[in-house]
């Protein structure tokens, strides 16, 4: 996702993002990474946190890694470190609030985000 604002978040790129978390696998494999906040996780470690392993791992974290949600870095000669995309995943979130309440009388009366 190449974007610099959260307003500049097209429904396009929304829509992709999106597609990518539809998976159960996948929203347990970013839920992990998020709770292990931005030093991320060996992929190992990714793997018993998530109960997502192997093959099917590596294919999620591609999606993932392909819809700008997570990152991917080698360590070393073979150690892959994980860790969301936190500025893309806020940019998706506020895809979803920044309208909120824009046709009613009193825009953001009663909700809490921010």
């Amino acid at each position: 996702m190449k974007h610099s604002t959260p307003h500049d978040l097209d429904i396009e790129v929304a829509a992709s993002s999106f597609a990518a978390l539809g998976s159960e696998q996948r929203l347990m494999v970013l839920k992990c990474l998020v709770r292990a906040g931005p030093e991320g996780l060996r992929i190992g470690e990714l793997g018993q946190r998530s109960g997502v392993t192997g093959s099917t791992l590596t294919h999620h974290m591609k999606i993932l890694t392909n819809a700008g949600l997570v990152t991917q870095a080698r360590q070393g000669r073979s150690i892959i470190c994980a860790a969301v995309a936190y500025d893309e995943l806020h940019s998706l979130s506020e895809f979803l609030l920044r309208e909120c309440c824009a046709d009613t009388a009193h825009p953001h009366e009663g909700h809490e985000h921010g």
